[in-house]
């Protein structure tokens, strides 16, 4: 399972170089050649949807997302526990409905033949990898809804290590 949930942040990890990439060598290009990259602006916008789906997967299972944790923090563990698996059961939800209306979006983008604008290449497959990144997402937060019901200890945080003076 933990390969499983290793190689989904790799994939994002490396949508992260690719988008980076993109600009990267459409601003270089641009700027000392004035010569511009066909679709560069469609590329990159396709490309940061995928992004963004895949790092939701990552940072879901992580939950190193954006929290506010005030209530969470004055409340005993079992609470905490508690607020916890609520949650998380409320993002597995949110983002389950989210991927089933990517998923209209993607059939519906294929069926109208939506394409970019320099190289007239279909947009289907850029909507489809962002599927399968929401599709991931799904799969780790529920195995990190069952983890944090069955055994929340595979969810503990690693020891902070502290330098040596």
């Amino acid at each position: 399972m933990d390969r499983c949930i290793d190689t989904i942040e790799w994939v994002a990890a490396f949508f992260v170089g690719v988008v980076a990439a993109n600009i990267f060598v459409a601003v270089l290009l641009r700027n000392l050649f004035a010569v511009s990259l066909p679709d560069a602006f469609d590329f990159g916008r396709l490309l940061l949807g995928i992004l963004i789906f895949w790092g939701i997967a990552a940072t879901s299972y992580r939950g190193t997302h954006i929290t506010v944790d005030l209530l969470w923090a004055a409340v005993s563990p079992r609470w905490q526990r508690l607020m916890d698996v609520f949650a998380t059961l409320v993002l597995l939800f949110v983002v389950a409905v989210q991927t089933s209306m990517l998923l209209d979006k993607v059939i519906d983008t294929r069926a109208t033949n939506v394409s970019t604008f320099d190289l007239n290449l279909p947009t289907w497959p850029f909507f489809a990898v962002a599927w399968a990144g929401d599709v991931s997402a799904v799969l780790l937060i529920a195995i990190r809804t069952y983890r944090l019901i069955f055994h929340p200890e595979l969810l503990a945080q690693p020891p902070v290590v502290k330098p040596v003076e």
